[in-house]
């Protein structure tokens, strides 16, 4: 390479640099710079209240309370609850629903158009939707006294229905952003392969079966991974919908971070909660990952 070749290959070097700088500050600023602070927040008792400056260093030892903590277990027993039912049945049905809309519907853009809007629609919106829908008054209630049940729950009152009402919001909720990927993916299955398994006699439970599942398996995989980490997160339904009650019934994770950090002003407590679920999230995805090897294609 001779010297002009080299300053030309500088030059293109340095647009590029400048063309990624802003989003290496915002980064940096906005993610990393935080990351660090509540890292070192983690390992004291401090109170935000009592301003900046004033740390009494203590170790590891909020993250040894946390687990003695029975607010933190049942928090974390509920988003585990949570985000086990929601991700598979989010996926099921949106992988059946994209199938069918693709194969049987004659009208799939506006289909796909209304099953996606709740998914970008603001939650602080349809999560105020679905407290009137789960009121006393509500159509949940009007439907299970039509068919004979005379004394319906609470639902969100009710602990024994608070956090299964939050999930059936939050798979109605996030659908249709699986069913879109899911879309995207289809439209770009092998037709020759399709037609080849017909002509061999296959039937539309084995062409599902054996190759719209193996052809859709990184879809799937990518689905199951990002909708665990954002199950895991739920925040704003919580707090618009129970508040995390009746008592802790639905009290979930990232709610309970929230009440200890600004309810509480245990700001060195919730930094160590944090990164404890940091940890969850990033073994369960190393899970995930290694355990994809198993049945994805690609």
């Amino acid at each position: 390479m001779t010297g002009s070749q080299r300053k030309r290959q500088r030059k293109r070097n340095v647009t590029g640099y400048l063309f990624i700088l802003p989003n290496i500050v915002g980064v940096t600023c906005f993610t990393l710079v935080p990351m660090a602070y509540s890292l070192m927040v983690s390992l004291t008792d401090w109170d935000y209240t009592k301003g900046f400056g004033n740390y009494n260093w203590i170790g590891i030892k909020n993250y040894i309370d946390v687990w003695s903590d029975n607010w933190f277990r049942t928090s974390l027993v509920n988003t585990i609850v949570l985000a086990s039912v929601t991700v598979p049945l989010t996926i099921c049905i949106a992988l059946v629903l994209a199938v069918a809309i693709d194969k049987y519907c004659f009208a799939k853009l506006p289909l796909r158009l209304a099953l996606f809007m709740p998914y970008i629609s603001n939650v602080v919106a349809v999560s105020i939707i679905w407290v009137m829908m789960y009121s006393p008054w509500g159509p949940f209630t009007q439907l299970v006294e039509k068919l004979g049940w005379r004394e319906p729950p609470k639902w969100l009152g009710d602990p024994s229905w608070a956090l299964p009402a939050i999930i059936l919001m939050m798979i109605w909720a996030n659908i249709g952003y699986s069913i879109m990927i899911y879309t995207s993916s289809i439209q770009g299955l092998p037709a020759d392969v399709y037609d080849a398994a017909k002509i061999d006699g296959a039937s539309g439970g084995q062409i599902f079966r054996h190759l719209t599942l193996h052809f859709l398996s990184p879809t799937t995989f990518f689905l199951v991974i990002t909708t665990f980490i954002s199950s895991f997160q739920v925040f704003a339904q919580v707090q618009i919908m129970t508040r995390g009650g009746p008592g802790a019934a639905s009290n979930v994770l990232v709610f309970y971070i929230y009440t200890c950090a600004f309810s509480f002003y245990k700001m060195g407590y919730a930094s160590a909660m944090s990164w404890i679920l940091f940890a969850i999230l990033f073994i369960i995805t190393l899970i995930q990952w290694q355990g994809q090897k198993k049945w994805v294609s690609y």
